[in-house]
């Protein structure tokens, strides 16, 4: 991991211990010495992209770190993209240059699923004015729909779309297991 990126994380968990209540940093920086080349990449790019990563939880099953985005607004270098590969592939015209799922399993990380992003909205507020395509339930997915979730009126809200479509303010958020 890069110096910055490490300076950067450890920052970002001190300046936000409401996010990650009962969890050191000591062993944060431990899973994280000790994490592969893939996890450390992951993290990179959820940087790069403005996704703002931090801790939000810990699994106890497997020990692991959960970092997520908290950015305030979906990050900005994954927004206006549709929701998977093969809704990219059925575009005739305007594509857009990715879709969320392409996107994330280049990245390394998962698309956050709809309790994952109501447990989110419970450490601050996000999304007040983008949206973030989520996990979609299969039969959804294969009737051609996709849903995404925002945060209006202090409300957390799941919608549905055509998972071929793609506005300049949705993107995706996502996680990732340290």
């Amino acid at each position: 991991m890069t110096g910055d990126l490490y300076t950067t994380l450890e920052q970002r968990f001190h300046k936000n211990p409401k996010r990650h209540k009962g969890v050191r940093w000591e062993d944060v920086k431990a899973r994280l010495d000790a994490a592969d080349s893939k996890i450390l990449h992951a993290l990179s790019e959820m940087e790069r992209t403005g996704g703002e990563p931090d801790v939000i939880g810990y699994d106890k099953a497997t020990g692991a770190y959960l970092y997520c985005d908290c950015s305030p607004e979906t990050p900005k270098g994954r927004r206006s993209i549709c929701y998977d590969e093969a809704a990219l592939q059925s575009r005739k015209e305007n594509k857009p240059a990715a879709s969320a799922y392409g996107m994330a399993e280049a990245m390394g990380v998962e698309i956050l699923n709809e309790e994952q992003y109501r447990s989110l909205q419970k450490l601050g507020e996000f999304d007040l004015k983008t949206s973030s395509w989520i996990a979609t339930p299969a039969k959804i997915r294969s009737l051609g729909g996709a849903l995404f979730c925002d945060r209006r009126y202090d409300t957390v809200f799941v919608y549905h779309n055509g998972a071929e479509s793609y506005y300049a303010v949705r993107g995706f958020r996502a996680l990732v297991r340290v």
